[in-house]
């Protein structure tokens, strides 16, 4: 009886285990597109684009360069984006001046953005479109 609830107790922790691999979320892949604009514009305009095609806005942080969306219908589908600036003066850190500063003085940026269905991350070609379109209100449209 004893080897019985021994092999029940080893079985019931293995089928624990295989189950708690399985409900691990994958993490999202990002797409990212430098774009000419600083960092504060690009960050403005991409917030507004999620607004303009039904995203709730859940979280933004412009000091920060990250937000994330969701959007208003089932199923839920989630935007995560974070924008840096890229090409900011390498004198700016030398001097001891602030992220901020450093951020708005970026001759352009660098956009990261990662889409989620439900808990299920989405293949990042497509939110090709949905740079294209922030390509276009940016100005940078080929």
């Amino acid at each position: 009886m004893r080897r019985s609830s021994s092999i029940k107790a080893a079985a019931l922790a293995l089928a624990t285990a295989l189950l708690a691999g399985c409900a691990t979320p994958q993490p999202a892949e990002p797409r990212e597109l430098r774009f000419n604009a600083t960092p504060e514009r690009t960050f403005r305009e991409a917030v507004d684009l999620m607004v303009a095609q039904g995203y709730v806005i859940r979280h933004a942080d412009l000091a920060l360069g990250r937000a994330e969306a969701s959007l208003a219908r089932w199923p839920e589908y989630r935007l995560l984006l974070r924008v840096e600036p890229f090409g900011a003066p390498q004198s700016a850190a030398l001097k001891g001046t602030s992220n901020q500063t450093a951020a708005s003085q970026a001759a352009s940026s660098q956009v990261s953005v990662s889409a989620l269905r439900g808990a299920t991350p989405l293949a990042p070609y497509l939110l090709d479109p949905w740079l294209v379109e922030l390509q276009q209100r940016l100005g940078e449209a080929p």
